[in-house]
């Protein structure tokens, strides 16, 4: 996991963090994160745009997400967001460079799990 303040005021970095503390996508504008776990209070608090994936196997997320300026929603691997057409395909690629590049262990059984992992 990483510390506070994950990704804020990203403005166009894609990346992938295995958990945040409290502030993960603070005044995000840009870009696209992938959270593999928990994050702590207060995520996409003033984000105004780009992306952020949240892989939350405990259920816990949609309670510390600040509401004023995101939408949630579930990817599904049937259905395709209008403003993110690609979403599915993006975030599997990232996941694959992550596990490329880092070895991760929580990446890598995400995408063993691919696509039944993503919800219907």
């Amino acid at each position: 996991m990483c510390a506070e303040r994950f990704a804020v005021r990203n403005s166009g970095v894609w990346a992938v963090v295995e958990g945040a503390g409290d502030h993960c996508c603070e005044y995000m504008t840009g870009g696209r994160v992938a959270v593999l776990g928990g994050t702590g209070s207060n995520f996409a608090a003033g984000m105004s745009g780009g992306v952020a994936w949240v892989w939350d196997p405990d259920q816990t997320f949609e309670s510390k997400v600040n509401r004023d300026m995101v939408e949630l929603s579930r990817m599904s691997a049937d259905e395709r967001l209008q403003g993110y057409p690609h979403d599915v395909e993006d975030l599997k690629a990232l996941l694959e460079a992550h596990v490329r590049f880092t070895g991760s262990v929580v990446a890598r059984q995400v995408l063993e799990q691919w696509p039944k992992v993503l919800p219907e």
